[in-house]
């Protein structure tokens, strides 16, 4: 059956270039932050302090709040493959790879995505659009990466290779949240998320990085407050609105310009030059996700 694209208004297209700029932005604050602090404790600076502006709009809104433990136990699971699993790996990385090149592999998201439902759901088949488009997503991956880097299986490669982990664990928070959430308002799911998410990242970075300090540089601080509070706390909220207005075929379109975002703000302010693979590989990676999104290949309705 053929899926019928949902057409994006102005103001959708407006709100998904705000979603991509603000997403697009959060690799370079990582980047600063991880001048002063380790990957473990940015994650828990992440996800504590988006736990407390989540709730403070909760409270304020008087929006109900789940009481089933079973509710809470999800709340927990998603918070480690959405959150902890993946923000982990990919602060971890950007410690030895580009900021631009971490936002390239994200993009592999809604691949693995597209994976994972037709592997645990009946109605999410793959059908032949869907595996063209993957094809040319692992591609690009492939090429993005480089052959070369993966049989020398260096740190860089290795990075690499945490950011597609990072980018499999958010798919599988997909699949998580569809059997476990559904019927939650979306912002008690964001909250419940990232409570799950802290309980388990701030012990953890207290054990393997030492406690967290709150002496930190005004710029880490800065980092933090970007990451933490627009990137996580913030887009979270315009992601739910978006995807109300748009639609998640069309939501697929931020994992392409997040990436341009990021190599824009490494190159400006961090000097970055990524190799000419990583372009091929992005730009193959795009096709695939156009074809995903239904925009190659389908025709029009």
């Amino acid at each position: 059956m053929t899926q019928i694209q949902k057409t994006i208004s102005p103001f959708a297209w407006l709100l998904l270039l705000a979603l991509s700029l603000i997403w697009g932005g959060s690799f370079l604050s990582v980047h600063v932050a991880l001048e002063e602090i380790g990957p473990l404790t940015a994650v828990a600076h992440r996800t504590g302090w988006a736990m407390v502006i989540l709730w403070a709009y909760i409270l304020i809104w008087r929006l109900p709040i789940p009481r089933d433990p079973r509710i809470w136990f999800a709340f927990l699971v998603m918070g480690l493959l959405n959150n902890v699993v993946p923000f982990s790996l990919m602060a971890w990385a950007q410690l030895h790879i580009e900021t631009g090149l971490t936002a390239i592999l994200n993009a592999t998201t809604a691949i693995f995505g597209v994976i994972f439902a037709a592997i645990f759901f009946v109605d999410e088949k793959l059908s032949w659009r869907k595996a063209i488009g993957v094809s040319f997503g692992f591609a690009g991956v492939a090429t993005a990466i480089g052959l070369s880097y993966l049989a020398s299986f260096d740190l860089r490669s290795i990075a690499q290779l945490a950011v597609i982990a990072g980018t499999m664990s958010y798919a599988l928070a997909g699949v998580w949240a569809r059997k476990t959430l559904g019927g939650l308002r979306p912002q008690v799911a964001a909250a419940g998320m990232v409570t799950g998410a802290s309980l388990v990242a701030i012990p953890m970075a207290w054990v393997v990085e030492g406690p967290i300090s709150l002496d930190l540089r005004p710029s880490t601080w800065a980092a933090i407050a970007y990451y933490a509070i627009v990137a996580t706390a913030v887009a979270y909220l315009l992601y739910y609105k978006v995807l109300a207005l748009a639609g998640s075929g069309n939501l697929m379109l931020v994992t392409l310009t997040v990436a341009p975002v990021a190599i824009v703000l490494g190159a400006v302010t961090l000097g970055e030059a990524l190799p000419l693979n990583a372009y091929i590989g992005f730009g193959l990676l795009a096709v695939g996700l156009l074809i995903l999104n239904g925009r190659f290949g389908s025709r029009p309705k």
